[in-house]
């Protein structure tokens, strides 16, 4: 169900199985700004969420067939995941402690007073800003080794193990003066100006990526 405000500004998404406390509580976030949309499950949340919206989850620990637990870690696996907020009537030192190892804001007691969980949605929802502008700009230099042409990439691995120019040709059967040409694309295309700046760069961005890791050297 949603009962929310559909604006673009952050939503925070309330899952819980009892109705009433779902009512009481996105009645209570939204009289104090908040906007909000409601889910009676966490398989209801994650087959309605957009994956483009800014927020945050304040989801009940214990619910049936999926718990909040549950959703932390099914989050915890998507591109873009969303800040959690536990809400519990039943609150465990095991649970807790999973719940916060997963990265969750807060675990609070369901009875716990209003300042504390509006203090704790604005802290998850400057995360969830903070952690969308990151994500914004590793996506943006990805897009940069993504512009690379399968040649570049290939000396770009070899730049990467320290190998000189000559030893690059070497290892891949073309003239010194072409590797001189790709290394000054790469430098162009991934705008930095030194293999300091490049390696800084690579190890940022996570290249490369598992499936093309650096390429071996017959001079090692």
């Amino acid at each position: 169900m949603s009962d929310g405000d559909r604006s673009d500004r952050s939503t925070v998404h309330i899952v819980d199985d009892d109705e009433s406390f779902l009512i009481a509580t996105s009645l209570l976030l939204r009289a104090s700004g908040f906007p909000t949309r409601t889910y009676s499950s966490a398989r209801e949340f994650l087959a309605q969420r957009s994956a483009d919206e800014p927020g945050c989850v304040v989801v009940d620990l214990r619910m049936p067939d999926m718990n909040g637990l549950d959703l932390q870690s099914a989050l915890a696996q998507t591109q873009s995941r969303l800040p959690v907020l536990f809400l519990t009537g039943h609150a465990d030192t095991v649970s807790t402690v999973r719940a916060m190892r997963g990265g969750a804001e807060d675990v609070l007691e369901k009875t716990a007073p209003k300042e504390l969980l509006l203090e704790a949605l604005r802290r998850a929802l400057v995360r969830d800003a903070q952690e969308r502008q990151e994500r914004s700009r590793r996506q943006k230099l990805r897009a940069r080794f993504a512009a690379l042409s399968a040649r570049e990439r290939e000396v770009l691995g070899h730049v990467l193990r320290g190998r000189l120019n000559k030893q690059i040709a070497g290892d891949l059967g073309i003239h010194e003066r072409t590797v001189k040409v790709h290394r000054r694309a790469i430098m162009i295309k991934l705008r930095v100006k030194s293999v300091a700046a490049l390696a800084r760069l690579s190890q940022d961005t996570g290249w490369p990526a598992p499936s093309e890791s650096l390429p071996p050297s017959r001079f090692i």
